[in-house]
């Protein structure tokens, strides 16, 4: 640009004559480049599709069926576990094998352990995801996203901490009774316990004092925030008392599996 002499102080337009040329921009080949590779995607999704709709993902169904799988043959594994530990049993009561001293000794190691049965007075705690349409039922609170409405591993583990501080004698998530080197995790929306798979509602049975163990539910802070999503988004949450009941044995193996360093 220069300033005209005509017009001290001001800058004049430069002219574009019939001899103009544009200078070189190179956002033109930039954005031809742009266009150039997702027409190449398009014809690489196509050709892969080949009239399929590969949004499906096989990989994450087989996936789910084989976890699935794994649960039922662990359901089996740990059936036959027991038999087998009832038969040592009876042939060792049909042997004579032990004396009445170590026969107590053992016994109280196995309920210390929790593979005996367990009768006592029970309370049952359930726990449900909310209505998938579920919407704010009070004021003051925003629109609930899909983390809100379901349940998660801490909700589970809240609820078992309580129950033991409460003076649980032992307890039993679904149809398995826990016991020292029991881990309650979820994956997804699924709780994975003992290598099974389970869905909600999730049932928490306990054998112990009934009006302690609702004390101590009540008490645990991790519970009072659950129960806002309970009010507020409709989430499921029951406590009934059962009587006595007994609860299973853990009837699963009992060796420790533990990480080691590689050689």
């Amino acid at each position: 640009m220069s300033n005209s002499a005509d017009s001290p102080g001001k800058v004049s337009s430069p002219v574009r004559g019939p001899g103009f040329r544009r200078g070189f921009r190179p956002v033109r080949i930039l954005t031809a480049a742009v266009f150039a590779l997702a027409g190449l995607l398009f014809f690489t999704s196509f050709n892969t599709a080949k009239g399929t709709n590969i949004r499906t993902d096989a990989s994450l169904l087989k996936l789910s069926d084989l976890i699935h799988e794994r649960s039922r043959k662990n359901g089996e594994l740990d059936e036959s576990n027991a038999a087998l530990r009832g038969d040592i049993e009876a042939l060792a009561d049909r042997d004579g094998g032990s004396t009445l001293a170590e026969e107590r000794r053992l016994s109280a190691l196995e309920e210390r352990a929790g593979t005996r049965e367990l009768k006592g007075e029970a309370l049952t705690v359930t726990l449900d995801d909310a209505p998938p349409d579920a919407t704010a039922k009070l004021p003051g609170y925003p629109e609930p996203q899909p983390d809100y409405l379901v349940i998660h591993q801490q909700d589970l583990q809240a609820v078992v901490n309580a129950l033991w501080e409460g003076g649980a004698e032992g307890i039993k998530v679904m149809d398995q009774r826990l016991i020292s080197t029991s881990a309650v995790r979820c994956v997804g929306n699924t709780l994975i316990l003992q290598g099974r798979v389970y869905s909600p509602p999730y049932r928490i049975q306990a054998v112990g004092p009934p009006e302690r163990l609702r004390k101590a539910l009540a008490a645990s802070p991790a519970i009072q925030n659950y129960m806002v999503y309970v009010n507020v988004y409709g989430l499921g949450w029951k406590v009934e008392e059962n009587g006595v009941t007994t609860l299973p044995g853990y009837s699963g193996t009992a060796d420790l599996r533990y990480a080691r360093p590689v050689a």
